[in-house]
Formats: structure tokens, sequence, C-alpha cells
């Protein structure tokens, strides 16, 4: 079942890199409890993710963060060290690169999809949610293909 706005995230280890190396830590924690976007992507170093998700969160990242959200997250079913590796390429300065390795958080939440046609296995659907208290005030989630409704634009409008 989808998660949908007004409830809780779950309370779901994920992982970010840190100079020591990958860090475990619950997503509510990682969120804090305050104003957060968590935007998430099938994959890291994806045409579409590359090219045009991230970047824009990259370029809006300061007006997001002016708009009195405390922390920005980019998610995907990757493990710790290629997120780490593609924001260093992406050259993210204002977001957290957090990895969902196991699809654990991405299968709480309810926004898993089927890529083995593409080679990938289970991924995270392409989607953007506004947290407040650990508590989704927005979420959308793209119908399909596209980066329509998930993308910094909308989600800097929403705000």
């Amino acid at each position: 079942m989808t998660i949908k706005t007004g409830e809780h995230l779950p309370d779901v280890k994920v992982q970010t890199m840190t100079a020591e190396g990958p860090l475990p830590q619950p997503i509510r924690e990682l969120v804090g409890d305050n104003k957060a976007v968590l935007f998430a992507v099938p994959g890291a170093f994806t045409p579409g993710c590359s090219k045009s998700h991230l970047p824009g969160f990259v370029a809006h990242s300061k007006a997001i963060l002016d708009k009195g959200v405390e922390r920005i997250l980019c998610l995907s079913v990757n493990d710790a060290f290629v997120m780490d590796a593609w924001g260093k390429h992406q050259n993210v300065e204002h977001i957290t690169m957090v990895a969902d390795g196991n699809g654990e958080l991405t299968r709480a939440l309810g926004l898993q999809m089927d890529a083995s046609g593409f080679g990938m296995g289970e991924r995270s659907q392409r989607y953007a949610m506004i947290i407040d208290g650990g508590k989704v005030i927005q979420l959308n989630v793209e119908p399909g293909p596209g980066i329509n409704v998930s993308n910094a634009e909308t989600i800097l409008a929403e705000l």
C-alpha cells in the first residue's frame, strides 16, 4: 500500500556515505523534525535521472532551502558507493544522496516498481515528497514515463 499524505515516514534504515564509509540510519532521523524534500529516482547514472531529475534539484536547491526546507534528499535503490559517486559526478552540494540498497524503504513506502525489463530488478518509482515533522504533506508520483510532477520546479511551486 502506497504511503499517503498525512502519514509518517516508516521507521526504515537507509545509508549515506561518510568519510568512514556507508552510514546506516533511520530515514526519520535523516529527515529530522523540520521540513524536508525527498525525491526518488529509478537509478543513479540513468539518462532521465542524470540529465534532468537530479540536475533540476541541484539547480534549484538554494531556492528550495530558502523556502524553509532544512534538507533535500535524493534516494535511489542503489548502494551508498554508487550514490556517493553519482553525487560527486553531478556536483551535488546541498542534497543528501541516500542509498536504499535493498529497496526496504521503497517497499515500505509502497513505491517500488519492476524494472527487470531493463535489467534493473526492483527499483523505486520516480516521485518527490514534501515532509514536515516526519509526516508526508505532499506526494507527487510520476504516473508514467517523464519527469513532470516530481521535478524541482513543481516542488518549489508547492512549497
